[in-house]
């Protein structure tokens, strides 16, 4: 398929020079905007996850250390590190075999040492497989 007339040298559908500016893309604009906006976002949701974690209480932490379930009760004994002179307040967790929630009770560590080891009973609603401190936070 030809582009020019036989015997003329310009191309039959013109050149780019021939037609007018296209006008501004208003779609790309708004892309742009949306674009620039999700970023600042991100990075203030980033800003803000970090702020978190430098303030957080790490100085709190607990480890199960054994279990023995029964079908309406299981006693956790646990481990809990605070600040010496300070109390906290541990959740405790139990699951049955599909990860459901059978128990949960919040116990208070009271102010002493830095480490104590305590056995709790925990209520069930059925047979617990797993149990778990969900966290612990310091408290007056």
């Amino acid at each position: 398929m030809a582009d020019h007339d036989a015997g003329s040298p310009a191309p039959v559908l013109g050149t780019p020079a021939d037609y007018p500016a296209r006008p501004p893309d208003k779609r790309r604009t708004w892309q742009t905007v949306l674009l620039i906006l999700f970023a600042a976002v991100l990075v203030a949701a980033m800003g803000g996850w970090g702020y978190v974690m430098m303030t957080a209480r790490p100085d709190t932490r607990a480890t199960v250390f054994s279990f023995d379930p029964a079908a309406d009760q299981v006693m956790v004994t646990f481990e809990a590190h605070r600040p010496e002179g300070r109390g906290m307040v541990c959740r405790l967790r139990a699951l049955d075999a599909r990860q459901a929630e059978v128990g949960a009770r919040d116990v208070r560590v009271p102010a002493g040492e830095g480490d104590v080891r305590l056995t709790e009973r925990l209520v069930t609603s059925a047979r617990a497989t797993t149990v778990s401190v969900q966290g612990c936070y310091l408290v007056h």
